[in-house]
């Protein structure tokens, strides 16, 4: 019961330190706004693959308390280098985990991350 009281007084979670720098880590967007924005570029992208890189481990999106997925800027480049290098050089989605954790000590976490519900 604390726990539920907890997560949902909880404030918008950053990530540490990912890829890529720089990049606002506050999860603000709904996986549909992240599907508008990456559809000029890549018309193929869509909710149930944008729910598949994310079993993959190519983006851990926060959760809301009652389970919303919510996107941050630097997960939607982190889908937008996953899906190019598909595009342009055919690469597997575990060479692309790879490239994305190289620099980083960081795996995507097995539990999601949790936000207060907006």
């Amino acid at each position: 019961m604390r726990a539920a009281s907890a997560r949902r007084n909880a404030q918008p979670e950053e990530k540490t330190a990912s890829w890529p720098a720089g990049v606002s880590t506050k999860p603000v967007f709904s996986i549909g706004k992240v599907v508008e924005r990456v559809k000029g570029e890549y018309p193929t992208i869509s909710v149930s693959k944008l729910r598949f890189l994310e079993e993959q481990g190519i983006v851990t999106p926060a959760r809301t308390a009652s389970g919303y997925r919510k996107y941050s800027a630097a997960d939607i480049e982190r889908v937008r280098f996953c899906l190019s290098r598909q595009r342009d050089s055919f690469l597997p989605l575990r060479v692309i985990r790879e490239q994305l954790f190289k620099d980083t000590a960081l795996l995507p976490a097995a539990a999601s991350r949790e936000i207060a519900n907006d």
